[in-house]
C-alpha cells in the first residue's frame, strides 16, 4: 500500500512540475548584442574623437612620469637634496594631473555608455521581442547566468541584426 501511495505521490509531483518547465529557451548576451550594433560603433567612434586629446595628454604625462622616476632612480644618489626634492615635487604634481585626467576620461566613457544604453534600451527590447516571436521562445536567459548552452540556443547575433534594422 505504501508503494502505491508513494508512486501516486511521485506521479502527482511530476505532473505538477511539468507545466512549470519552459519548452523553448534562448540565450542572449545583451551587452554583446548592443556593443556589436552599428549605432554602438558610431557612438564609440564619437567618444574616441571627443576624448582623443585627453588620452594623448594622459599618455604624454605617463611618459614624463616614467622619465622622472628613472631619473630619480638612476641619479638620485648623486643629486643634491634640493634637486631631489624638485624631482619628487614634479612627480607628485604630474602624478596628480595624470590621475585627474584618467578620472575625467573614465567618467566621460561611463557617461557616454550610460547615455547610449538608455537610448538603445527600447530598441533592444523590440529586437528581443521579435526574436522571441520568430522562434516562439518561452524564455530568454542572460548568457552570464547560464552554465552551459549549445550554440543553437544563442540568439545574440539575431538580436543585433534586428536591432540594426530598427535604426
Amino acid at each position: 500500500m505504501r508503494k502505491v501511495v508513494g508512486a501516486l505521490g511521485l506521479g502527482l509531483l511530476s505532473a505538477v512540475s511539468l507545466p512549470a518547465m519552459a519548452t523553448e529557451v534562448g540565450v542572449l548576451d545583451w551587452r554583446e548584442a548592443l556593443m556589436s550594433s552599428d549605432s554602438a560603433q558610431v557612438s564609440m567612434n564619437q567618444l574616441k574623437n571627443r576624448i582623443s586629446a585627453q588620452q594623448q595628454q594622459a599618455q604624454s604625462l605617463s611618459q614624463e612620469l616614467q622619465q622622472l622616476q628613472q631619473r630619480l632612480q638612476q641619479d638620485g644618489d648623486v643629486m643634491s637634496e634640493a634637486e631631489r626634492n624638485s624631482v619628487t615635487q614634479q612627480l607628485r604634481q604630474k602624478g596628480g594631473q595624470f590621475q585627474q585626467l584618467r578620472g575625467q576620461i573614465s567618467q566621460a566613457q561611463q557617461q557616454a555608455e550610460q547615455q547610449y544604453l538608455q537610448g538603445a534600451k527600447p530598441k533592444l527590447d523590440q529586437a528581443i521581442e521579435r526574436v522571441v516571436e520568430q522562434h516562439d521562445l518561452d524564455m530568454v536567459v542572460d548568457r552570464d547566468a547560464v552554465v552551459y548552452s549549445g550554440d543553437s540556443l544563442d540568439v545574440t547575433n539575431e538580436v543585433t541584426q534586428i536591432f540594426n534594422s530598427l535604426n
